[in-house]
């Protein structure tokens, strides 16, 4: 049989796979996998290097299926193939056909779309949420680059997620970091979802969009075996050379069978006579198509052997030993240093002494201080700029989690809720994320409320509420308030595996705590304690509080303040502290509600005791001000107005 004529034929069987566990599920998108079958096929039965029963071996290609919904293609060539599946590495089982028909069960490894951590390791991770999957493939290949394997990273995009801006952001990112180690194939089938694609998003105007930005283009017709084979044979061999590359696909959607093809069948699943006459009409073109001359078979071909490099035991110096050993010891005389710039330290630091740490910065380097990191000859070939391009940077997070490495992103907290969506997708993948956002709240005073980050902490704590598939939180929230808590939380987050996110702010604060001191993922520290009213507060906050406690003291208050720098945090003991307050609560925080004060207030509701809780937040659009006293006093959340709400909690007129 020839290599046209065993691809044919096996893109077929798959095809037909496709229709009946879409079919059995009652949902799927069978149209769209169908103008895979051919590319599939001879990805995966010829092309890749990789081992069926041992997916994530170290130096196996690697596949990203961005058009997440057009999976089912994959899953069939894997149940063909008994790829492994399982959610114990411990007890991996081969895949089979019944495994394909349980597609979408609520207690099959077979998701909808693809997800690793759910039992199917052959992907990196969780796509469909669509324009992400290029990012995701590009932190696979600066992973590969940096650890010397010579794997290639094959992303399937679909033609109308093109439209998508992170796509093109992950090409410019492709560019600029020379990764022909990643090679984008475009299946332009010319239909999405309601219609046919925009012109915009022709196979001839991707072409021309892929060129301009300084790629080969390799343009075929992604059903004719022969020309998809000498693609991937061409852009393997060129991308030895540094040669940037893309394949552009023309495509049928529906494939082989006609009576699914045009508008409206996608996302519909192919039942009773139409099912049969899709079954038929495929059987035809197989008649058509296969025959039986001599020639090349499918064949796998295996990825190189591999030995994991021994790493050896880092044990982190403190900040007073960082600070001397980057020549900064002067900070401490000075008794002020901002949680940003401690943050630059614990990275620096980390990154000297840990080959898995990676350092991406969305060109915001000289503020959150990773151009330390990025400027030392040891560590830079660790450093990755994504420029102003933050929904890429933080999958291409994702693919250098899927990788092993554990990467540490930073840019303005403000611009982290553009990556929302990509972050959401990154965790459901499982992803060790850690994201740093800084100039966070409104002490960024002068450059106002477009450059504040003040929804930030009710989202990432959302996640903070649920658990991870390890029964970990979902993320940890985290607020140092000085710089040794900056520095100890920084290392905190480099050892948990999971994804965290920590909040820095601009401003130089004064020294709370020193190198004894010692902080935990879901601690909290006790600065001082009292009697009458609890407060709790986070970051930059606690040292308002601090001023507040001051004119407590004088109207004879005898407040516990509690800097919360953790949420999720220990629960019984937060509230056996406000119990020994007479159950008052005073939360304060520098950003929107539905963020520290509510998690405070659900640990009240939950226990079942009896508490006075009082929220003070942000409550207003904040504006410009010469001084973070200033917009303080404008958001009502001043150090006066903590000391005036903690007295009216206990009838008292003024402080």
């Amino acid at each position: 049989m020839s290599f046209e004529s065993a691809v044919s034929a096996k893109a077929i069987e798959l095809d037909h796979l496709v229709l009946d566990m879409i079919a059995d599920s009652g949902s799927g998108h069978p149209s769209t996998a169908l103008s895979l079958g051919q590319i599939v096929t001879v990805l995966m039965y010829h092309t890749m290097r990789w081992v069926p029963d041992h997916p994530r071996y170290p130096t196996s290609d690697r596949l990203v299926l961005s058009e997440g919904h057009a999976v089912p293609i994959v899953y069939a060539a894997c149940a063909d193939l008994g790829v492994a599946i399982g959610t114990d590495p411990d007890q991996m089982r081969p895949m089979t056909r019944e495994d394909a028909m349980q597609i979408r069960a609520i207690d099959s490894e077979i998701e909808g779309h693809p997800n690793p951590v759910e039992g199917f390791p052959l992907f990196d991770a969780a796509t469909g949420s669509l324009g992400q999957g290029l990012s995701v493939a590009m932190g696979l290949g600066a992973a590969a680059r940096g650890d010397s394997l010579d794997k290639r990273i094959y992303c399937i995009v679909g033609d109308g997620e093109s439209r998508e801006g992170q796509i093109w952001e992950a090409i410019d990112f492709m560019a600029d970091h020379s990764l022909s180690n990643v090679l984008p194939i475009f299946n332009c089938n010319e239909y999405g979802q309601a219609d046919r694609v925009s012109p915009q998003q022709s196979a001839e105007r991707i072409a021309a969009k892929l060129a301009a930005y300084g790629l080969t283009v390799i343009e075929i017709d992604g059903h004719d075996p022969a020309q998809i084979r000498d693609a991937f044979n061409e852009a393997a061999t060129t991308a030895q050379d540094g040669t940037l590359t893309a394949i552009v696909a023309r495509t049928v959607k529906g494939w082989g069978a006609p009576c699914i093809q045009g508008p409206g069948w996608h996302g519909k699943p192919v039942t009773g006579e139409l099912l049969e006459e899709a079954h038929e009409q495929l059987d035809a073109i197989r008649s058509e198509l296969v025959t039986t001359q001599a020639g090349d078979e499918l064949a796998i071909y295996p990825p190189t052997e591999f030995e994991q490099p021994e790493r050896p035991a880092f044990t982190p110096p403190t900040l007073d030993q960082a600070l001397e050993q980057f020549g900064k010891s002067s900070v401490l005389q000075k008794g002020m240093f901002a949680t940003r710039h401690a943050f630059g330290i614990a990275l620096h630091t980390m990154a000297r002494s840990e080959r898995d740490i990676w350092v991406l910065d969305a060109d915001t380097g000289n503020s959150t201080f990773t151009e330390w990191a990025a400027s030392d000859e040891q560590v830079s070939d660790r450093f990755l700029e994504c420029k102003i391009a933050e929904q890429n940077m933080f999958s291409v997070g994702a693919g250098l989690s899927a990788a092993g490495k554990v990467p540490f992103m930073a840019t303005f907290s403000k611009f982290v809720t553009r990556g929302y969506d990509q972050i959401e997708m990154a965790i459901n993948s499982g992803a060790n994320l850690k994201i740093v956002g800084s100039h966070s709240g409104i002490s960024l005073a002068a450059d106002g409320p477009s450059q504040m980050s003040l929804p930030d902490i009710a989202w990432f704590r959302s996640f903070a509420t649920m658990k991870d598939h390890n029964g970990q939180p979902g993320c940890y929230v985290l607020q140092p308030s000085d710089a040794y808590a900056a520095y100890a939380l920084t290392m905190a987050m480099a050892e948990h595996d999971g994804a965290c996110y920590m909040r820095v702010h601009r401003p130089d604060v004064e020294f709370l705590y020193d190198s004894s001191a010692s902080f935990e993922l879901g601690g909290f520290e006790v600065l001082t304690t009292g009697r009458d009213l609890l407060i709790v507060t986070a970051g930059y906050m606690v040292h308002e509080c601090n001023k507040a406690l001051d004119a407590l003291d004088k109207a004879g208050i005898d407040a516990t303040l509690v800097d919360l720098y953790s949420l999720p945090f220990e629960a019984d003991g937060l509230l056996d502290l406000a119990n020994s307050n007479g159950g008052n609560i005073l939360t304060v925080e520098d950003n929107y509600g539905a963020s520290l004060g509510s998690a405070v207030a659900d640990a009240c509701t939950e226990s079942g005791d009896g508490f006075t809780i009082q929220q003070m937040h942000v409550r207003r659009v904040p504006k410009s001000g010469r001084a973070p006293d200033e917009v303080l006093r404008h958001c009502g959340i001043h150090h006066r107005d903590i000391a005036a709400t903690a007295a009216s909690m206990l009838g008292l007129a003024n402080v």
